[in-house]
């Protein structure tokens, strides 16, 4: 084999290897890319009807991915005892939320100092709401007369009902917040009365 045959073959192979390394990277940076930013409730600890919570947000046991996943979402994580975090991506029939769609949120204040109950667009960046509505808290939700509070989501007001408005057409993520839950809710997430996540007629 001449020299130049050996070279030529020689800065194939390194070739060869360069890009194969540089796919394993893109591959790996984008699956990585994948679970924090995309997926950040991957294998929830606790399921209760519509929502899910990772209990690892925020203690001493969350693992490389919890933590990064935190980093990169920008999600303030304190201790169990001050705040608990329940993340909604379907309704309760198992169907992906989505902005164009209509839904109805009921239940009972859950058992906590102050909650929350806010709409995200799938960016994790809130909606544009021209009626100054975010969220509905604690502090805002009306109660009826069997204590039970009632909001909506979607691109049109529902009446009667506090409005999230929701528009575009792309994937509605609802994050329900509890700021220093009662102690037999820390020890027994799941016994969460978790609210209702219900479509409102057909998607606009």
């Amino acid at each position: 084999m001449s020299a130049k045959t050996h070279w030529s073959a020689r800065a194939k192979r390194i070739a060869i290897g360069a890009l194969l390394y540089l796919s394993a990277v893109a591959v790996g940076l984008g699956s990585a890319w994948w679970v924090l930013k995309k997926s950040p409730w991957l294998n929830p600890s606790v399921k209760v009807g519509a929502w899910s919570s990772n209990l690892q947000a925020g203690s001493q046991d969350a693992g490389m991915y919890t933590r990064a996943t935190i980093a990169v979402n920008a999600l303030l994580a304190l201790g169990r005892d001050e705040t608990m975090y329940f993340v909604a991506t379907r309704d309760d029939a198992g169907h992906e939320l989505r902005s164009q769609c209509s839904y109805s949120i009921t239940g009972v204040p859950p058992q906590a100092r102050w909650w929350s109950i806010t709409a995200y667009a799938d960016d994790l960046f809130l909606f544009d709401a021209p009626n100054g509505h975010y969220s509905l808290n604690g502090s805002t939700a009306k109660l009826d007369a069997a204590g039970a509070f009632a909001l909506s989501t979607g691109p049109t007001e529902q009446p009667g009902m506090y409005w999230l408005p929701t528009p575009g057409n792309r994937a509605l993520i609802l994050t329900l917040r509890l700021y220093n839950p009662a102690p037999a809710l820390q020890a027994a997430p799941q016994s969460l009365v978790a609210p209702a996540v219900q479509k409102i007629g057909d998607c606009a």
